[in-house]
């Protein structure tokens, strides 16, 4: 890696200091970096900025936006709806489910990669192999490699090619997650206390690693260096999947009690009178305003200006009614 490379950015507000290597958009492609430019250009004309995450974990950000920006921006929280995080015992057809039943208290790492970008064929081989030869229960989803994968695993794991993935990480034998940090992925592993294995390979999937490893510190980093092209062998696979998932271990019950503490305060940001739940009360609130506003602007413009005020208390008081009839539900903590 060249000095360059190793070089930190520390000038972001709110943003910790990152090495420049970790850059989503550094030596990429051109054309897709470019729309991404484009599209942050658009931030300044919007009435509001809204984000699927939680205030308590990047409040600096936070606060750095809502000082910048002259029209409202809200933490929206992971917006996970009336999902229930305790055991179900409804699986219907879901096998592997039932698989999941029968394994033991914590024993699982769980593996997803995503589906936009696929890891190299070498890449996969290595991981097979090095899963197979650590010996740990493993429950793989990897869609266009199935069958394949299934030769190569051994009978310590399932591979599927689909999956429930917020049900998988709630059930109580997943005991970690190897991702690749996209955000999605990244906010229901937070939000069901699972201690991650990152394996990052594009865009924010860097940064996203990067907070799970360096700032909230609830897991480790398959590969030291990132980037598409750098081979992690099945020997060093083998050996980091044991330590990870070893139970027994101080520095992994470490990550596992922070990944824990994660877990609840997601819990207590999407709850009732949480952080989360009250910004998207304000924003229904802030929207349902506007849409009154507009329609008095826009009636008033067409000439009408003998207008029956009642009209405008009958829309105010059905706005409110829609946002009374539609209560974000409570969440549901995860049973032990």
């Amino acid at each position: 890696m060249s000095a360059k490379l190793k070089e930190h950015v520390n000038y972001i507000p709110g943003i910790s200091s990152i090495p420049l290597v970790n850059i989503p958009f550094r030596g990429r492609n051109q054309q897709m970096t470019q729309r991404f430019l484009e599209a942050f250009s658009w931030v300044t004309k919007a009435q509001y900025l809204l984000f699927t995450a939680i205030y308590e974990f990047e409040s600096k950000v936070f606060d750095v936006l809502k000082a910048k920006f002259s029209f409202p921006v809200y933490d929206m929280g992971p917006i996970v709806l009336n999902f229930d995080f305790g055991e179900n015992t409804n699986h219907r057809d879901n096998n592997y489910l039932h698989w999941l039943d029968c394994q033991p208290r914590s024993s699982i790492l769980y593996i997803s990669m995503g589906s936009f970008l696929l890891v190299s064929s070498a890449q996969m081989d290595e991981i097979a192999a090095g899963l197979r030869n650590s010996g740990v229960r493993f429950f793989w989803v990897a869609r266009d490699e199935t069958s394949k994968l299934k030769e190569v695993c051994g009978h310590r794991g399932l591979v599927v090619p689909w999956c429930n993935q917020l049900r998988v990480l709630s059930h109580s034998s997943v005991g970690g997650f190897w991702s690749h940090c996209g955000w999605s992925s990244t906010r229901e592993g937070m939000l069901c206390g699972i201690p991650f294995f990152t394996f990052p390979i594009i865009f924010d999937q860097i940064l996203n690693s990067k907070l799970i490893v360096e700032d909230w510190k609830i897991g480790w980093r398959v590969k030291q260096d990132v980037g598409m092209d750098n081979l992690v062998t099945r020997v060093e696979i083998a050996r980091l999947v044991q330590k990870f998932m070893d139970l027994e271990n101080d520095e992994v019950k470490e990550f596992r009690t922070r990944a824990s503490e994660v877990q609840r305060v997601c819990q207590r940001a999407i709850a009732k009178g949480g952080s989360s739940e009250t910004s998207i009360n304000a924003f229904i609130e802030d929207l349902s305003h506007c849409m009154v506003i507009e329609y008095k602007a826009a009636v008033l413009a067409k000439g009408r200006l003998e207008i029956d005020k009642s009209t405008f208390a009958k829309l105010e008081h059905k706005t409110k009614e829609i946002r009374e009839d539609q209560p974000l539900p409570d969440s549901k903590k995860k049973k032990n």
